[in-house]
């Protein structure tokens, strides 16, 4: 079984790249605030949530994509260590959502978000089932990657947001593919959420409803 969302490109890119950032602090650590604007643009595109991308949803351009990122920066900033807990994350999604939502609320706009933490702790079948669910409902998961003892292997992906935007079951194992930097990657789950380091990361939960 394989099922991978409909995401978006941008100007030929998979979704956004952090390299494009011309901001010096947005460039070398603005992938968490990345993936707030990746999540912004696909909840506009395929859930209708337009008011979450202030831009042209119609036609993406790496131009308004540096601007948006621009916005979303002070409420997922880059810090030293960088935004190494996923509450981090949610609480900076979430003010930016409602900060919108004050503009949205002027124009009739009624729908929300809600995300929860998925620890790094939990075992790997949980993490399995929720992956499983979240894009089976067609949402992308935010994802934390801190360190990892195959280090080599996840270079890309050491101390780094990203998204999942699809999977592919391979027997007991899940094979993931990802969105960051503009291109996606496969892995399988099982040794990607396997970290053997005691700083592990984890992933979001996101859902739609009403505040």
């Amino acid at each position: 079984m394989k099922k991978e969302l409909e995401y978006f490109t941008i100007d030929g890119a998979f979704g956004g790249n952090q390299d494009w950032f011309t901001n010096i602090v947005m460039n070398m650590g603005g992938c968490a605030a990345a993936t707030a604007c990746d999540c912004c643009i696909y909840l506009a595109l395929r859930k209708g949530m337009e008011y979450l991308y202030p831009y042209s949803i119609q036609e993406l351009t790496k131009e308004d994509y540096i601007s948006f990122s621009q916005r979303m920066k002070p409420y997922i900033r880059p810090r030293i260590g960088g935004v190494k807990k996923v509450e981090w994350f949610i609480d900076g999604f979430e003010q930016y959502i409602r900060d919108i939502k004050d503009v949205g609320m002027r124009e009739n706009i009624s729908g929300g978000i809600f995300m929860k933490v998925f620890s790094g702790e939990k075992s790997y079948e949980a993490a399995r089932t929720m992956i499983l669910t979240q894009i089976n409902a067609g949402y992308p998961i935010p994802y934390l990657l801190l360190r990892h003892k195959k280090a080599e292997t996840y270079k890309d992906y050491i101390w780094h947001w990203f998204l999942l935007v699809g999977y592919e079951v391979k027997g007991d194992d899940l094979l993931v593919k990802t969105a960051t930097y503009g291109e996606s990657d496969t892995f399988s789950l099982r040794e990607l959420w396997d970290t053997g380091c005691m700083e592990k990361g984890g992933m979001v939960q996101l859902g739609t409803g009403f505040f």
